[in-house]
């Protein structure tokens, strides 16, 4: 029997209620600690849930909350240098469901609570001290709290992977800024697709909205990361500005940023990526999501993996005695999943802010990253038709996760 029994989940995004619902799920009683004063209702852009991410909400009772007002995305085309291609999806799976990361929030919160998990605002984490029965929190407010483990879903700048590892890996900035809009210009693909573009100078993709207009995501290249607070006080004017004249020669890229009046702008700020974590725990406090995984966006996987990883961490603590253990069974099936995953999405990424040398290589580049996707079997098959078998017991020894 496990002796876990008290959680502490530092951090209210996506990973933290839904590890707290999961825990709740496996009997360890666990509050969420958010160091911001409210919910983040309305903040952030649009993020894909996959298939597996989908079942892996499914377990907690969150899919139905967490896809309320999602687009389902039927079908998705690659364009590059004029030329479109279609996509052909996996067969036997329900669409990717693109939803607002606010909405998102908002919908885990609410089940949360409503499931009895307690959420504490304002309560900003600086430090944690462990013992032989259990792990100590304290918050910059001067309040403390006490349970059996710590679980860091404090996103990629965790202080929480810090306190594990001072020498832990900073988040690598993948050398783009993140934008999102919504254009007043109808494309003429229909609501349900969504197309990736790869512009004369930098990325972008769009999908067509049931209204009519179209919503819109950019990368835009830029060789200094710029903090969130730094790019959100540039006048939206001045970056559609920048945006208009970045986009201004593609089709319908130019036409979407023209389209975009400037109350549509959503400012993202600097995308990073983070690298390897050499330590994912210690004896009584963990990782899970953001704060041990993010994979750059372009693998439209990253929320996805916080679920799954949220759900397999409740799980491990749920039929492992000591919470040490059970962490080392949850890195083992884990690491090797998301490692991969990332290292898809890096690739990818380097298309997105190619340096000199990948400009060049980019025509090349492009007819090999057509080959995979024409080829979803091989290129996603493996990671969206993963699920997570919750009654399944794990063992201390159980293998790793394909």
């Amino acid at each position: 029997m496990s002796s876990t029994r008290t959680a502490l989940v530092v951090g209210g995004g996506i990973a933290g209620p839904v590890a707290a619902l999961a825990l709740q799920k496996a009997g360890v009683e666990a509050t969420v600690y958010e160091a911001y004063a409210s919910t983040a209702d309305g903040v952030g852009g649009s993020l894909a849930i996959a298939p597996n991410g989908q079942e892996a909400l499914e377990v907690v009772g969150a899919r139905a909350a967490a896809e309320a007002g999602s687009i389902p995305l039927h079908s998705s085309a690659l364009s590059f240098g004029g030329r479109e291609v279609e996509l052909p999806q996996l067969a036997g799976l329900p669409p990717m469901r693109l939803v607002r990361r606010g909405e998102l929030y908002r919908a885990l919160h609410d089940l949360a609570t409503s499931q009895g998990v307690r959420t504490e605002y304002g309560k900003r984490l600086v430090g944690a001290e462990e013992d032989a029965g259990g792990v100590t929190a304290r918050f910059a407010d001067g309040t403390s709290a006490r349970a059996d483990v710590l679980i860091g879903a404090d996103g990629v700048h965790s202080v929480v992977r810090k306190l594990i590892d001072p020498g832990a890996p900073d988040p690598g900035y993948t050398g783009v800024l993140g934008f999102e809009g919504v254009a007043d210009h109808r494309v003429r693909r229909e609501p349900g697709s969504q197309t990736f573009t790869f512009g004369r100078r930098a990325y972008y993709l769009y999908w067509p909205r049931p209204d009519g207009r179209t919503g819109w995501g950019a990368n835009l290249p830029q060789d200094k990361p710029m903090p969130l607070a730094a790019a959100r006080e540039v006048p939206a004017e001045e970056w559609l500005r920048l945006l208009r004249e970045t986009y201004g020669d593609d089709d319908p890229g130019g036409d979407l940023m023209r389209s975009t009046p400037a109350e549509n702008l959503q400012v993202s700020g600097s995308l990073h990526i983070l690298p390897h974590v050499p330590r994912w725990h210690t004896g009584r406090m963990v990782l899970v999501g953001d704060a041990v995984h993010a994979p750059s966006n372009s693998s439209g996987q990253g929320a996805s993996l916080a679920v799954e990883s949220a759900v397999e961490l409740a799980r491990c603590l749920r039929d492992i005695p000591d919470p040490s253990s059970a962490f080392d069974a949850y890195e083992r099936s884990r690491r090797p999943r998301v490692e991969k995953v990332a290292a898809r999405a890096a690739k990818t990424n380097t298309l997105k802010a190619p340096g000199p040398v990948a400009r060049v290589l980019t025509p090349v580049l492009m007819r090999v990253l057509l080959k995979t996707a024409l080829d979803p079997e091989k290129a996603f098959g493996a990671e969206q038709r993963y699920r997570i078998d919750w009654d399944a017991p794990v063992r201390a020894a159980e293998s790793a996760a394909t």
